[in-house]
């Protein structure tokens, strides 16, 4: 791929997120250098317009170029059980996820959801993600294929569940972990995607499974973990039950070593200082998943208290369970939960925690979630006039932070002007 070059106004995080602005790069008629699905450079188009050559450029004046949004933690397979009305989170997994979830193997089925997931994802301006599979290793393929025809970067891994779950969604740990490393060995590294161990939470695997899942990470130390942390009231009393020896639900993890780098935790809202304190001495992060926790009622994250203890976090959709792909609503959620705690949300702080924060939390900012050079060239338009009253807010916002506040309260998919991936444009807004 040559060299090409667009011209818009560039928003980006650098790695110093200690001042107000977040360590944000902010260059108002700025130039973004590509070649071979890479950035080589980026900043102001006076300073970089000598580069060019004979490179073309594409005018994106009037647009706000950014990193790809990176989504922390979504199911695919959930897509079609998404806004399905539930009293709470056990209540919602046995009458709509696990009856859905078992159409998975199907290959058919799991390769016609996984590429509309796809496509929804990119319509959205999520360019990564960190995606959850169901049991069947027909569901990883699925996923796995369709994100390496986009080109995009995917971590995804297969479902781990040997109790308190229906049959048809059941393995063991033995076929959990010869499962897992068969997949591995098919799909870690290859392209842009990479393999996530993934138990569905402690109540559905046995101790003997768990011990599984730290195996196959010590076997192949570049795989990530992702499971599920104290989401739920109901899901941390039958965790006690369960491992009556744990202090808590997080220790219950910890005593198989799973608490390391490379693990992402979804939710984390019912955790003590210990919990935190411990999650971040091991390199863990949390996704918060705003609208979920909102719409199955399961509490609110307090991102104030991660944030003293240096855990990290980034926001996460969460589909099915979440009610919406798009990371602007996302965001606007995760603004509101906060308020209600009174914490604050600022849009440059919100911004970050989707690109170079998610990145960060994923083990992968030297990759993606900036435009410093040498990362993968994942980014976005984004359209502040995209609605009559975005445009308006908008036009009279007074600074960055006002503007990029408007569009996450705003915004939504019709704001994702296009979208490319390693360079190549993915998404053109449909007239």
């Amino acid at each position: 791929m040559p060299l090409s070059a667009w011209r818009g106004e560039l928003v980006d995080f650098g790695g110093d997120a200690a001042g107000a602005d977040q360590g944000c790069r902010h260059v108002v008629d700025g130039l973004l250098l590509v070649e071979d699905g890479r950035i080589v450079a980026a900043g102001p188009f006076e300073r970089l317009q000598a580069r060019l050559g004979g490179a073309p450029m594409h005018d994106a004046r009037g647009l706000l170029l950014m990193p790809g949004f990176i989504d922390a933690h979504v199911h695919y397979p959930q897509l079609d059980v998404i806004a399905s009305p539930a009293p709470g989170l056990l209540d919602w997994l046995e009458r709509c996820t696990f009856p859905e979830e078992r159409r998975f193997d199907d290959p058919g089925h799991a390769e016609e959801v996984a590429r509309f997931f796809l496509d929804e994802l990119l319509r959205n301006g999520t360019t990564s993600a960190m995606v959850w599979c169901t049991v069947h290793e027909a569901s990883v393929d699925a996923v796995m294929g369709a994100a390496r025809a986009q080109g995009m970067r995917i971590v995804a891994g297969k479902v781990l569940m040997d109790r308190n779950c229906p049959e048809g969604l059941r393995d063991t740990a033995a076929s959990a972990y010869a499962g897992s490393r068969a997949l591995i060995e098919r799909w870690h590294g290859v392209g842009r995607l990479g393999y996530a161990v993934t138990p569905r939470f402690a109540p559905t695997s046995s101790p003997a499974q768990l011990a599984a899942c730290a195996r196959l990470l010590d076997e192949h130390p570049g795989v990530w973990l992702q499971s599920h942390l104290a989401e739920n009231a109901d899901e941390l009393r039958w965790v006690a039950e369960l491992f009556p020896d744990a202090r808590s639900y997080t220790d219950a993890y910890d005593r198989f070593g799973l608490l390391r780098e490379r693990t992402v935790w979804a939710h984390g809202i019912h955790l003590d200082d210990a919990d935190r304190e411990r999650l971040a001495a091991a390199g863990a992060a949390i996704a918060f998943c705003p609208t979920s926790n909102l719409f199955l009622g399961s509490g609110l994250f307090d991102a104030a208290a991660a944030d003293r203890q240096g855990l990290r976090w980034a926001p996460a959709s969460d589909v099915g369970g979440g009610s919406s792909f798009s990371m602007l609503r996302t965001l606007a959620a995760a603004h509101d939960v906060l308020r209600l705690q009174g914490q604050a949300l600022s849009a440059l702080r919100a911004f970050r925690s989707v690109t170079r924060d998610a990145a960060q939390a994923l083990g992968l900012d030297d990759r993606i979630g900036s435009f410093e050079p040498g990362r993968e060239a994942d980014f976005v338009a984004l359209d502040l006039a995209a609605t009559p009253l975005l445009a308006r807010r908008t036009a009279r916002a007074a600074t960055l932070e006002e503007r990029l506040f408007a569009l996450m309260t705003l915004g939504d998919d019709r704001a994702v002007n296009q979208v490319w991936v390693a360079g190549e444009p993915m998404k053109a807004r449909e007239e």
